[in-house]
C-alpha cells in the first residue's frame, strides 16, 4: 500500500523529499501541486523532474480517491458515501500498514445556502460517544479517519471549488481524534496549504476536554459545542459524555477563552 501525500503539511513534505534525496524546495512544489492546483497523480506534478516522479510514486500517492455514493435531495442538499480506511490507534501516524487498517464507510454533506456552500464532513468512522439521539452513536465505533481520509471528503467532489464554509459536524466526535483533525485544519488553513481563512471552518464537541483544549490552543477555528440539555442529570441520560466531562466545566474553561480577533463559540 502507498503512503498517501494528501494530508502532510510542508514539514512532512520536507522530510519525504529528504528521505528520497530529492531537493528541499521540491517540498513547496508537492505542496503546491497538492491544496493550489489540487492534482490526482504524481505524474501531473510537471515541474518535477520525471526521476524526481518516477522516484515519489515508487512510494507514495495523492490519495484523493472518489466517492461511490450520491443522493441529491431536492433542495440541492448533496449526501456523498466514502469507502474509507481506518485505524484504532491514537496520535498521529501518517505511515501506518495495512494490517493497521480497516475498511469502513463514512458520509459527507453539502448544503447550499443561497451564495454559501457548506460542507459536513466526518472525523471518525462511527463514534464512541453514544448519544442517545445520535444515529452513528447506534453504530458503534470503527476507528479514526486519518488526516487523508478527512481531506478526502473535501478535495474528491465535484463541489470543492464551490464551498464557502466547512463544519466537522459528520461522522464522529472531532476531538477524540485531535491529531489528525488538527493536521487537516491545519492543511486547510497554512499559507503552503489551501490558506483558508480560519473563519470559515467551524469544528464541533460534545465536551471531550483533553482536545478541546489543544483545539483551543492550536487553532483559530469557529467552535461549535454539542448541548442539547442544560442540565446536567438530564443530559447525562442521553449523552454519556456527560459522566466524565461535565458541562459545566466545559463551559467555565470556555468563559476563561479569550475570544477575540472575530473567533466564535456557538
Amino acid at each position: 500500500m502507498k503512503i498517501k501525500l494528501l494530508g502532510k503539511n510542508l514539514e512532512d513534505l520536507k522530510k519525504v523529499v529528504a528521505e528520497e534525496g530529492l531537493p528541499g524546495f521540491t517540498a513547496k512544489q508537492i505542496a503546491q501541486w497538492l491544496y493550489v492546483k489540487k492534482v490526482r497523480t504524481i505524474d501531473e506534478m510537471t515541474n518535477l523532474s520525471k526521476v524526481a516522479r518516477a522516484r515519489l510514486s515508487e512510494k507514495y500517492e495523492v490519495g484523493v480517491t472518489p466517492y461511490e455514493g450520491l443522493q441529491i435531495s431536492s433542495d440541492g442538499t448533496k449526501k456523498y458515501l466514502f469507502p474509507v480506511r481506518c485505524s484504532h490507534k491514537r496520535g498521529l501516524n501518517l505511515r501506518l500498514q495495512e494490517d493497521e487498517l480497516e475498511a469502513g464507510a463514512i458520509e459527507a454533506v453539502m448544503i447550499p445556502d443561497d451564495d454559501r456552500a457548506t460542507l459536513c464532513v466526518s472525523s471518525q468512522s462511527g463514534c464512541r460517544m453514544g448519544c442517545k439521539f445520535c444515529m452513528t452513536g447506534t453504530l458503534g465505533f470503527h476507528g479514526q479517519l486519518p488526516a487523508s481520509e478527512i481531506l478526502n471528503q473535501i478535495f474528491s467532489i465535484p463541489d470543492a471549488d464551490k464551498l464557502t464554509n466547512i463544519v466537522y459536524m459528520g461522522e464522529g466526535e472531532p476531538m477524540d481524534n485531535i491529531d489528525h483533525v488538527l493536521r487537516s485544519l491545519q492543511v486547510m488553513t497554512e499559507p503552503r496549504g489551501c490558506a483558508w481563512s480560519p473563519k470559515r471552518i467551524t469544528v464541533s464537541t460534545v465536551g471531550v476536554v483533553p482536545g478541546l483544549e489543544r483545539f483551543l490552543k492550536e487553532s483559530e477555528c469557529h467552535l461549535a459545542v454539542s448541548l442539547h440539555n442544560p442540565f446536567g442529570a438530564e443530559r447525562q441520560e442521553i449523552m454519556p459524555i456527560e459522566k466524565r466531562y461535565h458541562l459545566t466545566d466545559v463551559v467555565a474553561m470556555l468563559k476563561h477563552y479569550d475570544w477575540q480577533h472575530q473567533r466564535r463559540v456557538s
